[in-house]
């Protein structure tokens, strides 16, 4: 498939008028070829009025039609070929064996809630009979269903340029749910979007569906993305970035006229929660994997593991020195972009140089575009003193929280803000430990997991991919699984409603 550079809206696909975007190779910062256009604010008000229109047709096709389009989505991801690889991994200086399993994640997830549909338990049907021989009054007859809510507008994640992108998880639900999409591509990879980018265009022409059900848009700055979250016919919005990119456009949709859901995952330092027997009996072993956790994909996982809490003793000395060994040797990695490999370097001085954080390891050196692995320790009463320590750096950097006692450990716990992941390594004679603290987790976390680290999000049923704020908007959600979908939808109850104008799935 040949990039153009062109905004695909709705049917079409042509130049945009705004400013020019450019693809860099992350590895060594030359520009990529095919230079991409921004789109102006005609392109959102046609895009969004498309994507109106559609609404009204795509949110009441059949389930087994949205599912055949879903996988549809999926097999033209997957027809796109070696290309799709080539230009993810030049784009993000990911290696190929990750972006072909993330392509293997994008497709899957397509295909799982092509599955979810077909259920059909999302709409949550209920049905409460009337009783007109009911004392004092009748009882009505009640049925309920859930609908989409309307256009979403998604924004690209610089992370995961396919499973969180123009395909990712995002886009599959708010389409399960029945709700066109506008996604607006990261800058950092322009062609790849493209390339995924028409596959779903494609889709939605191979099985007939309106064309405003998906539109594409490239932006040079933010201010097309902020247009589309203020635009009154986008209901919902879904974004994968940072805090302050995050917040912003949660202001947006909160001072609209009438204001929208935000689903944002934005900030995580996932923390650690090493117990006494674990460490006494294997802590070097688990510092040792703790080092390839924090270190895969050049930590640029939002579920990498960043914060180490333990009791001061001699089982987190041997998890210290088996972490230091371990990172030491690890080479530097190519970071997605450049600006995200100065904020990661930034965040690496900053926490060097405070007055509070003695160093314990560094990884190999590495070339510009590269983030080189630490790792850093300071004491409980330090941490909670100085709030900044909790920020997250988004890289391979990971900070160890030596604590005098179970309190001072709790005091921590307490102190923290909201997380996507807490681990627990425990052996069995902990688990009385660990039952004591699961309440407060809990409340921390999404995800509690023991004796691995968060990195590896499953996509299941059963999985909760975020946590309350920063770590997510709104806690009570998730972006990775099934759940996905409620997102995008809401009840509406019809009373005594004629057989005749019920909707098909409650006309029983």
């Amino acid at each position: 498939m040949t990039l153009t550079g062109e905004l695909l809206i709705g049917a079409t696909a042509r130049r945009g008028q705004g400013g020019a975007i450019t693809g860099y190779d992350a590895a060594t910062g030359a520009a990529l070829p095919t230079v991409f256009a921004g789109a102006t604010a005609a392109d959102v008000e046609e895009a969004a009025s498309l994507a109106w229109d559609a609404f009204a047709i795509y949110r009441e096709t059949e389930l087994e039609a949205r599912a055949a389009f879903l996988e549809t989505i999926a097999q033209n991801i997957l027809d796109i070929g070696d290309s799709l690889i080539e230009r993810a991994k030049a784009e993000s200086g990911l290696p190929r064996g990750r972006l072909e399993g993330e392509r293997g994640r994008t497709v899957g997830q397509l295909r799982l809630f092509a599955a979810e549909v077909r259920a059909g338990d999302f709409q949550s049907l209920r049905f409460d009979a009337a009783d007109p021989e009911r004392k004092p009054a009748p009882k009505p007859d009640l049925r309920l269903r859930n609908i989409a809510i309307g256009p979403v507008a998604v924004f690209g994640a610089s992370n995961f340029p396919l499973a969180f992108s123009v395909a990712g998880g995002d886009t599959a639900s708010a389409l399960a749910a029945g709700c066109p999409v506008i996604v607006k591509a990261h800058s950092a990879h322009p062609g790849t979007s493209e390339l995924v980018g028409r596959a779903v265009q494609k889709a939605v022409a191979d099985c007939g569906l309106p064309a405003g059900t998906f539109s594409l848009l490239f932006d040079e700055d933010r201010a097309i993305g902020q247009a589309l979250v203020a635009d009154h016919r986008i209901r919902a919005v879904g974004f994968t970035g940072s805090r302050a990119g995050g917040t912003a456009l949660m202001k947006i949709a909160a001072e609209r006229p009438v204001p929208i859901p935000v689903y944002a995952e934005m900030s995580s330092i996932n923390p650690v929660i090493l117990f006494q027997h674990a460490l006494a009996n294997r802590g070097a072993a688990i510092g040792k994997a703790f080092a390839g956790s924090l270190t895969l994909g050049a930590g640029q996982f939002c579920t990498n593991p960043g914060l180490i809490l333990a009791i001061d003793g001699p089982g987190l000395d041997a998890f210290i020195a088996a972490a230091g060994e371990a990172l030491s040797a690890i080479p530097a990695q190519t970071m997605l972009t450049s600006g995200i490999c100065k904020a990661y370097l930034s965040g690496v001085a900053r926490l060097s140089g405070h007055a509070e954080v003695k160093t314990l390891a560094e990884g190999l050196e590495g070339t510009a575009t590269q983030g080189r692995a630490a790792l850093f320790e300071t004491s409980a009463k330090s941490f909670l003193a100085h709030h900044e320590l909790q920020d997250e750096v988004f890289g391979a950097a990971g900070l160890v929280i030596r604590c005098a006692d179970a309190a001072e450990l709790e005091s921590v716990i307490d102190a923290m803000e909201g997380q996507l992941t807490a681990a627990l390594h425990i052996d069995a004679a902990d688990h009385e430990a660990a039952r004591t603290l699961l309440p407060k987790l809990e409340l921390l976390a999404g995800r509690l997991l023991v004796n691995g680290f968060g990195t590896g999000v499953e996509v299941s049923p059963a999985m909760v991919h975020g946590g309350p704020y920063p770590a997510t908007s709104d806690g009570r959600t998730t972006s990775v699984g099934t759940l996905a979908i409620y997102r995008f939808l809401r009840p509406v109850s019809y009373q005594d409603m004629p057989h005749a104008l019920l909707p098909k799935a409650l006309a029983r």
